[in-house]
């Protein structure tokens, strides 16, 4: 720094001039430019430490900045990590909704398509039932007059067992499908018949 070099210089001068016992106006005129590089010397201390502490102060506000900064940068951070695995249990649990939503669609839809199904059913029920039972019960009804016939309707399968009430005895009616043709049957069934009306 060229203000101590100065004062340096300076000092050296007085130095020698002490030595040297010189005239009192070189002294004097030592001594005030002692006291000038002094006062310039003090003079730029004082800006120095002025530039020091505004810069010291401007440090210390740019690092408080910083650390507020960084402060909401981490307080940004968990935010995000917070909002994120929020975000994950959103779409578990909307995957989830989406999967019974799809099985309960489906399970409507089998409900329908059943519900339609019985529908039809009861339809073809109710034909069968306003159509076909009627005529059978008639059909039945009309043979069993004709034929005289009564039914055995608890024997084995296979077997074809009654009564049949002839003109003077009741005669017991005792076949084995099995063994015998469905013409045979047929004919040996319409044979007891009463043909003469």
């Amino acid at each position: 720094m060229a203000a101590f070099r100065d004062i340096e210089e300076v000092s050296q001068g007085l130095l020698s001039l002490l030595g040297t016992n010189h005239a009192q106006a070189q002294q004097r005129r030592l001594l005030g430019r002692h006291e000038q590089i002094l006062e310039r010397l003090l003079e730029m201390q004082d800006g120095a430490e002025q530039q020091l502490r505004e810069t010291l102060a401007a440090e210390e506000k740019v690092a408080q900045s910083l650390l507020d900064t960084k402060e909401c940068v981490r307080q940004g951070a968990v935010e995000l990590r917070q909002l994120e695995a929020e975000l994950q249990k959103a779409g578990d649990e909307d995957a989830i909704l989406q999967a019974r939503l799809r099985q309960l669609s489906q399970e409507l839809q089998d409900l329908r398509e059943l519900e339609a199904e019985l529908d039809r059913q009861e339809r073809e029920v109710d034909e069968d039932t306003t159509v076909t039972i009627p005529s059978a019960v008639y059909v039945a009804q009309l043979y069993r007059r004709i034929s005289k016939i009564e039914w055995d309707y608890e024997c084995e399968p296979g077997t074809i067992r009654g009564i049949h009430h002839g003109p003077s005895v009741a005669q017991p009616v005792h076949l084995d499908s099995a063994q015998l043709s469905k013409q045979f049957i047929s004919d040996y069934l319409w044979s007891l018949v009463d043909t003469e009306w």
